[in-house]
């Protein structure tokens, strides 16, 4: 079997409406590109990455070669699927048995949202919880409060539910623990994703003695072994590295009785290929892959959630079925364009500062992430109003400006 050609179609799936109206919010996300191989015996293969589209310089290597050369390889992700999807295929098997031992027949899954005000993340906690979801994964940020964000969330999670804060990698120890003693006392906080700097060995470990939350490392900075042996998290992120490292790093995490968490975004297909590896990987503590964030996919059948976890497909390659009309749809959208914003802060007193665009929090503030109590961020889109564009002309003349 050879392969004798590789299409990359880019995509523009359609977000969830629930989302429609939040453009700025949900920026980019509808970009992805679906990686389709065939052979010469007829099998093709498809594959999902969440991913501007990449030169076919970057792929054409593969042509006039056989799948198999590449198991386990570190090619772009969608790539990736597209090749596991078409050697599945060809052997008429599950994907995960190219990768290794099955443990299990369903992965826990958590939903995601963008970084939200207290009102909007409940809602999305509702919403996830009718669809199945126990997990829910948000980036925490400098225009919300996290404790605010906490309490909303507890007053409409069931027991049981826990969110995945992911603290961007970018402030110190002091700063993080002040947030943590104050989160320790409640039942939805399920684990922190980079509290910390990632450069920041010692004090990774040292916050690890300190906090009772399980702390997850994105991207060790050493590669994961010498944190993994320093002791540094609980669990580590994988899965967006390439398939071949993801898979090392989690039998790696395993020997040292670690979590691993699979992070791999984009739609069904994207999803399909994190649920082979999590099939095979032990200690996968859950994965987050994005799906619930489209009402369009490029598949026949979406992937179920039930009781926190989704079952690993079991037809041949990934298991998933591609709709090429569907596939046809996604590529004649037109990409979502992003309006001008003016960002509107409010901030401890009454005071509001104006800004176009996203505002940097800590430069106008002098605080790190998280240590303003009731901050809140407003996004105002360009409305045609007369208000805005004398406001952001105002702010392009002047300069950012605070009100009270």
């Amino acid at each position: 079997m050879k392969i004798t050609d590789v299409d990359i179609i880019p995509i523009y799936p359609k977000i969830a409406a629930r989302n429609a109206d939040q453009k700025t919010r949900f920026i980019n996300l509808n970009r992805r590109t679906i990686f389709k191989i065939a052979t010469d015996n007829g099998i093709v293969g498809y594959g999902d990455a969440r991913c501007e589209a990449p030169d076919m310089s970057t792929v054409e290597h593969v042509i006039g070669r056989d799948p198999f050369d590449y198991v386990n390889a570190n090619l772009n992700s969608g790539m990736m699927g597209a090749l596991y999807d078409v050697m599945g295929k060809h052997l008429d098997i599950p994907a995960y048995k190219l990768m290794g031992q099955r443990i299990r027949d369903r992965v826990p899954v958590a939903a995601w949202t963008r970084p939200a005000s207290p009102e909007d993340l409940a809602r999305d906690v509702q919403r996830a919880v009718g669809e199945g979801y126990m997990i829910f994964k948000i980036h925490t940020c400098a225009h919300y409060d996290v404790i605010e964000q906490t309490r909303a969330v507890e007053e409409v999670a069931p027991p049981g539910f826990k969110m995945h804060y992911d603290f961007n990698h970018n402030r110190p120890l002091a700063a993080v623990l002040r947030i943590l003693k104050e989160l320790e006392d409640s039942p939805v906080v399920g684990m922190i994703e980079d509290p910390l700097v990632l450069s920041d060995v010692e004090g990774w470990r040292l916050l690890r003695q300190k906090t009772s939350f399980p702390l997850l490392m994105h991207v060790p900075q050493l590669g994961g072994g010498q944190e993994i042996i320093r002791g540094c998290a609980d669990a580590y992120m994988i899965g967006e590295g390439g398939i071949g490292p993801t898979l090392v790093r989690g039998f790696a995490a395993a020997l040292a009785n670690v979590s691993s968490v699979i992070q791999l975004t984009g739609g069904t297909l994207t999803k399909a290929m994190a649920l082979h590896m999590g099939a095979v990987i032990p200690n996968v503590a859950h994965c987050t892959n994005l799906d619930d964030q489209y009402d369009q996919d490029v598949v026949k059948q979406r992937i179920e959630v039930a009781a926190g976890s989704s079952p690993v497909p079991e037809g041949p390659g990934l298991g998933v079925e591609v709709d090429e009309d569907a596939l046809a749809e996604c590529a004649a959208n037109e990409p979502t364009v992003i309006p001008t914003t003016i960002g509107i802060l409010h901030l401890p007193g009454g005071n509001r500062l104006y800004t176009k665009g996203f505002p940097n929090v800590p430069r106008v503030t002098g605080f790190p992430e998280g240590n303003t109590r009731g901050i809140r961020l407003e996004v105002w889109e360009d409305d045609g109003t007369e208000a805005f564009q004398a406001t952001l002309e105002r702010i392009e003349q002047n300069g950012p400006f605070m009100e009270k």
